[in-house]
């Protein structure tokens, strides 16, 4: 008798540095093993969706100086035997993007300029929420946001950069 997957909750950054570029993991275990996504993982038991991300993307490419914008997006996956609901978290790091080293289960990590984006091998669905993601990030405003703070309770709403002088 074959089981259905215990659905779970994912989080993934969507990090983009004052140029624009994003940064991107290339996945070292299932699902979507050897595909380029955004740094994220599985929600642990009593963690904020917040603190989750900003844990995932330190645990993936040491990467700790991240500011977090609205959720850009939610999505269901189910593949390989995984059922994820994963929330998509806008970023934003000052500067050009520190180097990122590659951890914990992601095989390789890289800031990439969206006109390179096609030049990876990106997982399933991901080539339309990083370009929409890019559009929230120049524009501003869209998304859900974080109006307690807490890092759970998203409501949608316009938001702006607190830093806006660090962005092009």
């Amino acid at each position: 008798m074959k089981h259905e997957p215990v659905p779970a909750v994912g989080v993934s950054a969507l990090i983009f540095d004052r140029r624009g570029w994003v940064l991107l993991i290339r996945r070292a275990r299932p699902p979507a093993r050897g595909k380029w996504h955004a740094p994220g993982g599985r929600l642990e038991a009593g963690e904020a969706l917040t603190s989750a991300v900003l844990r995932e993307v330190r645990e993936e490419t040491g990467i700790e100086e991240v500011r977090l914008g609205p959720i850009a997006a939610m999505v269901e996956r189910r593949i390989e035997g995984f059922h994820y609901l994963i929330v998509d978290f806008l970023g934003f790091v000052d500067g050009e993007g520190p180097p990122p080293r590659a951890a914990d289960d992601a095989l390789a990590a890289a800031w990439v300029p969206p006109e390179e984006w096609s030049d990876y091998d990106l997982a399933e669905g991901l080539a339309p929420i990083l370009t929409r993601a890019r559009q929230l990030w120049r524009g501003r405003h869209g998304g859900l946001v974080d109006v307690t703070g807490q890092g759970t309770d998203f409501l949608a709403d316009s938001w702006r950069r607190r830093d806006e002088s660090s962005f092009s």
